[in-house]
C-alpha cells in the first residue's frame, strides 16, 4: 500500500511539472493592419481621384524589423479604368502635416493585380517614424473617368531586431502629385515652382544616411517621345559635383507577372516604370564625411530639348527623401531651400 501511494504521488508530481514546463503562447512574428478596404477613386461629379483615412498602427515599434505595404488593385470583370494610370500612396507627417510618398505604382491595362497573391509589395520601413499610432493615409490615382479604380491596402509589421534602433526621414523634393504635376522636361520651367536644389544638414551622430528617390517619366514630346519612352541619365549633384546617377531605362515590362493586360500595350519598356508594376526606389548612400555639415543638393536632368511639336509635353514625377539611422536617439536632418 505504501508503494502504491508513492507511485500515485510521483505521477501527480510529474503531471503538475509538465504543466509548469509548458511554453506560453508565442507572440506572433508579424502584425497585419488592414487599412483601405475596396476604396474607390474616380473622376467625375461627386467623385474623387483620391481616398483618405485614419488608421491605428502599433504604438511601439521598437521590436519591429521591417514594415511591408501590400496594395490590391481591384478590377473585377474589367469594370475599372482601362488605362495605365499613375498612382501612389502617402502617409501624413503628424508634426508638419505634409504628405510623404510611401510608394508609387502604375495600374495595369484592363485588369487588376489579382495575379499577385497580396498585390503590389512595397517596403516602407524607411517611414517607420510616421507609421505608428493613429496615422492618416491617402491613396491617389490619375484616373479621368467614373469607373476609376478600387483598392485594399494592408501593412505587415514584422517582428525582430531592427538594423538600427532609431531612424528619421524627411523629404528633400516632392513633385509627385500626378504625372502632369511633375517637373517639365526639355524646356525652361519656373524655378520658383520647381526648385530642384536644397541645402541639407545630416546630424553628426547619424550612423548611416541615404537618399530614397522615386522617379518616372511621362509624355510623348519629340524628339525621342520623351519622357516616357526615351532613356536618359540624370545626376544628383552634391556640392556641385556629380555624385549619383539615375538611368531612366527599361525594367523588364514583358516579364511582369501581371501578364493578362490584353489588349493593352504593356510589354514595351518605359522610362523606369511598367504598367501593372511598382515604380522602383533608387537608393544612394551618403558618405559619413558629409555628416554634421551643410551641403548642397541638386537633382539635374540630362540635357534634352523639346522641339514643341507635341503639345502634350514631357514630365518627370519625382520624390527624394533623406533617411538617417542610429542606435542612439537622433534628430531629423534639416532641409532648406
Amino acid at each position: 500500500m505504501k508503494k502504491l501511494l508513492t507511485l500515485i504521488l510521483l505521477s501527480s508530481f510529474t503531471l503538475i511539472s509538465c504543466k509548469d514546463d509548458e511554453k506560453p503562447d508565442e507572440e506572433p512574428s508579424k502584425i497585419t493592419i488592414k487599412t483601405f478596404d475596396n476604396a474607390k477613386v474616380a473622376f467625375g461629379e461627386g467623385l474623387s481621384q483620391s481616398a483618405e483615412g485614419t488608421f491605428n498602427f502599433p504604438a511601439n515599434l521598437d521590436d519591429v524589423k521591417t514594415i511591408k505595404m501590400y496594395i490590391k488593385d481591384i478590377c473585377l470583370n474589367k469594370d475599372c479604368d482601362e488605362w495605365d494610370r499613375y498612382a501612389n500612396l502617402y502617409a501624413k507627417d503628424k508634426t508638419t502635416g505634409e504628405w510623404y510618398e510611401l510608394g508609387r505604382f502604375i495600374n495595369p491595362y484592363w485588369v487588376g493585380n489579382e495575379k499577385l497573391e497580396r498585390g503590389y509589395e512595397i517596403d516602407v520601413t524607411d517611414f517607420k517614424s510616421l507609421l505608428s499610432g493613429s496615422t492618416e493615409l491617402k491613396i491617389y490615382t490619375e484616373t479621368w473617368n467614373a469607373k476609376g479604380r478600387k483598392y485594399s491596402v494592408e501593412f505587415d509589421f514584422e517582428k525582430g531586431t531592427p538594423d538600427y534602433k532609431y531612424s528619421a526621414v524627411v523629404p528633400v523634393i516632392q513633385y509627385n502629385k500626378s504625372s502632369i504635376d511633375g517637373v517639365p522636361y526639355g524646356k525652361e520651367f519656373d524655378t520658383n515652382k520647381f526648385d530642384l536644389t536644397r541645402q541639407i544638414n545630416i546630424p553628426n551622430d547619424a550612423e548611416i544616411a541615404y537618399f530614397r528617390t522615386i522617379i518616372s517619366g511621362w509624355g510623348h514630346a519629340l524628339p525621342g517621345t520623351c519622357a516616357e519612352w526615351c532613356v536618359k541619365t540624370h545626376n544628383i549633384k552634391l556640392n556641385n559635383t556629380n555624385t549619383f546617377q539615375h538611368k531612366l531605362e527599361g525594367i523588364g515590362c514583358a516579364k511582369n507577372p501581371v501578364d493578362n493586360q490584353e489588349p493593352g500595350n504593356w510589354k514595351p519598356d518605359r522610362a523606369g516604370w511598367c504598367p501593372g508594376m511598382v515604380v522602383p526606389v533608387r537608393f544612394n548612400n551618403i558618405q559619413k564625411s558629409m555628416f554634421g555639415t551643410a551641403f548642397t543638393f541638386e537633382y539635374e536632368f540630362e540635357n534634352w530639348t523639346d522641339n514643341g511639336s507635341n503639345k502634350e509635353g514631357a514630365y518627370y514625377a519625382i520624390s527624394t527623401f533623406v533617411v538617417v539611422k542610429s542606435n542612439s536617439p537622433i534628430n531629423k536632418p534639416t532641409i532648406t531651400n
